[in-house]
């Protein structure tokens, strides 16, 4: 991996959250500065900022005298994240609703089509994590409110969803996932605020509720 070093800090993130997705990191491995420094043939202090980064994201988490390790959520906890973004995510896009443009509804269509081409055609769930971030982070462009964004993403963006991509393929169908996505978009060329945001709090919902029926399964046949 071919690093410049003003982007150093930055790069070790991307790097970090590759290894969540591909499975290299799973939740609750230990995360160790030397190991990873020695991977990349880095110096610790770039990796250190970045653990810091993860660690203000939520998906690496500081136990003293321990270490730092990845972000592992029981069932409440996976519930509760969903639950949270749902509301948060729906209640922003819903006071921003008249901001959104035609060519805003476009591009979420456009992404939607290419989910449903990478569910099809069982690509990687890399790619369509990549492709679901995009499209919540085009929902989320027209919110002028750090703080809401930034607890959006703590919340579901970047924890539970981030490190529960795996269970997607196998819960929804390639119909299934163009559907849901559809159906955001809908709402959302309709320009009502109270539609767009109950059809994004039962979206989140209803994944949390399946994410959790998988992960428990997953948990159970491999005791």
């Amino acid at each position: 991996m071919d690093f410049e070093k003003h982007t150093y800090t930055e790069r070790v993130v991307n790097y970090i959250k590759e290894c969540i997705l591909n499975g290299t990191y799973k939740p609750g491995d230990k995360v160790k500065e030397l190991t990873i420094a020695k991977e990349l043939s880095i110096s610790r202090a770039p990796v250190r900022e970045a653990l810091q980064v993860l660690i203000q994201e939520g998906l690496v988490i500081w136990i003293p005298q321990k270490g730092k390790f990845i972000t592992k959520l029981n069932s409440e906890q996976i519930r509760n994240s969903y639950f949270t973004g749902g509301i948060l995510e729906g209640a922003a896009v819903a006071q921003s609703v008249d901001l959104y443009t035609d060519r805003d509804c476009k591009r979420l269509e456009a992404i939607n089509e290419k989910m449903l081409e990478v569910t099809e055609s069982k690509k990687s769930f890399e790619a369509f994590a990549a492709l679901d971030d995009k499209f919540h982070k085009i929902l989320l462009s027209k919110i002028d409110n750090d703080l809401l964004k930034e607890f959006c993403k703590r919340s579901c963006q970047g924890i539970s969803k981030f490190l529960l991509y795996k269970y997607w393929i196998a819960i929804f169908t390639p119909d299934e996932v163009y559907a849901r996505h559809k159906k955001i978009v809908d709402a959302l060329k309709e320009r009502k605020a109270d539609k767009i945001e109950q059809v994004i709090r039962a979206h989140y919902i209803d994944i949390g509720e399946r994410i959790t029926k998988a992960k428990e399964k997953a948990d159970k046949e491999a005791a």
